[in-house]
């Protein structure tokens, strides 16, 4: 039986209309059970297609169109390069080589990275050149890693703070929750997190949580007469957003082994319905749209889909056992058991990708009919990785990791390390629709980097 329409309300509006014809367009994408459908595609995730649109890509370079992306360039190399990590593809030699020189080239004077060879310095496209090189590069001569100038990396990101605890994106430019993201990760992966750095941080990522549970891109601060920050009010500026949010609960649990006390709470229920409800209905696949009203795209199925992971963690901390092993089951009078496993359809989302996320020539997309690009390539794929893998910070794991530091005791450091790096795969709870031959490799919460890649180039960088 196919699946029923959005009920209206019988005043059609261009967004109900919209929102129709979407779910007209998903409904073919649905094999149903009856119908004569031979064009509907499987439950296989094509790899050789998505891994060969991927290759051509960055091999031969991207198409004309991709020429607005001109300030964007360490993007389009770290969207390529982590997708063929979530496939299990490792680039040979002399493409890493050839990787790293471009990466480099975009390195400012004055530290960070441009979107581009001589362009601004911008938050933005420096973690993505970063974590580019966290995926391709090494220590030592021309591997990356030691020419990062850290130091002026770390005198650009104070240079961009400001006085409500935020970080401009840019010199001159706009406050943005994704810009303080980015820079906490930048910050963590090569240790140049500081207490003057983060001073006021987290009261920043709070103050942009909307009355819905999601978070907006800023807030407006306001001033007392003596110049000094007022508490109150500071009220979020715009609408919760998918993007928006997966950025301010990252930076939350990235911001927690800075304080010596738990942080105050976020409001975890209200964010917690914002995110479940943003998670589509069957004629929809199971997909994620980014904010109230909106079509689903394939992008949130990591921007929205991977929170769920750093929700979790942020509830819980850190898991004594794999989650798995902690799930809790009520049988009824009626003999059936209550099983309350995940905070997300993971099946119905792995489904949307799979039928509707993949171009039959490959790559990914936001939806049909819509074409692929690299963008919407990784973050379905991640998506896809969140959805199959349950990534947790596990106490155990924590504790080894802290216990074994070298080095003197910072406890700063040490903190943020072990808790970065404590996170691991519950393999017993991963969940593969169409077979275990669409399994991706899973994408550690925070970074969306393999935990592989985290792991090395967080010890190098620590000295661990």
């Amino acid at each position: 039986m196919a699946p029923t329409y959005t009920p209206t309300d019988a005043y059609p509006t261009p967004t109900s209309h919209t929102q129709r014809e979407t779910e007209e367009v998903l409904l073919k994408h649905l094999p149903l059970p009856g119908n004569d459908n031979t064009k509907a595609p499987s439950l296989e995730l094509q790899k050789t297609k998505h891994m060969q649109w991927l290759v051509r890509n960055l091999a031969q370079g991207f198409p004309a169109r991709y020429i607005s992306q001109d300030a964007s360039q360490p993007w389009l190399m770290f969207w390529t390069l982590q997708a063929f990590s979530v496939l299990g593809v490792s680039l040979d030699p002399g493409n890493k080589q050839r990787a790293i020189d471009t990466i480099l080239a975009w390195q400012h004077p004055d530290g960070g990275f441009g979107g581009g060879p001589g362009q601004a310095a911008h938050l933005l496209p420096t973690y993505a050149a970063v974590c580019a090189l966290a995926i391709a590069g090494r220590p030592g001569p021309r591997g990356g890693w030691d020419q990062i100038d850290r130091v002026k990396m770390a005198q650009f990101f104070m240079s961009l703070k400001q006085p409500d605890g935020s970080f401009l994106v840019a010199h001159h430019a706009e406050v943005d929750m994704r810009g303080i993201y980015c820079l906490l990760v930048v910050a963590t992966l090569l240790d140049l997190m500081t207490p003057e750095l983060v001073d006021g941080t987290a009261d920043f990522v709070r103050s942009c949580q909307t009355y819905e549970g999601g978070f907006a891109s800023a807030s407006q601060p306001y001033f007392g007469e003596d110049g000094s920050l007022l508490k109150s009010p500071r009220p979020p500026l715009g609408e919760a957003h998918g993007g928006y949010t997966f950025c301010a609960l990252a930076s939350w649990v990235l911001l927690q082994p800075m304080s010596d006390e738990k942080l105050d709470n976020i409001d975890e229920t209200n964010l917690l319905r914002w995110l479940v409800q943003m998670q589509g209905v069957e004629i929809e696949l199971g997909g994620f749209k980014g904010r109230t009203n909106k079509l689903v795209d394939g992008c949130y199925s990591w921007w929205v889909g991977g929170a769920f992971s750093l929700l979790e963690a942020i509830h819980g901390h850190h898991h004594s056992s794999p989650p798995h092993e902690e799930e809790k089951y009520e049988e009824g009078d009626d003999g059936w058991i209550d099983m309350d496993e995940s905070l997300l359809n993971r099946e119905a989302l792995q489904q949307y990708i799979l039928l509707a996320g993949q171009h039959p020539v490959g790559g990914l997309r936001d939806k049909p009919p819509k074409s692929a690009d690299a963008y919407h390539t990784l973050y379905c794929l991640a998506g896809l990785s969140a959805a199959q893998h349950r990534v947790f910070p596990l106490e155990k794991k924590f504790e080894e990791l802290h216990s074994g530091w070298k080095g003197s005791d910072e406890s700063t450091r040490k903190k943020v390390f072990s808790e970065a790096l404590c996170w691991q795969e519950d393999e017993a709870g991963s969940k593969f629709v169409g077979g275990k031959a669409n399994r991706v490799n899973a994408s550690h919460p925070l970074f969306n980097l393999t935990v592989t890649h985290s792991s090395a180039i967080m010890r190098y960088f620590y000295g661990q």
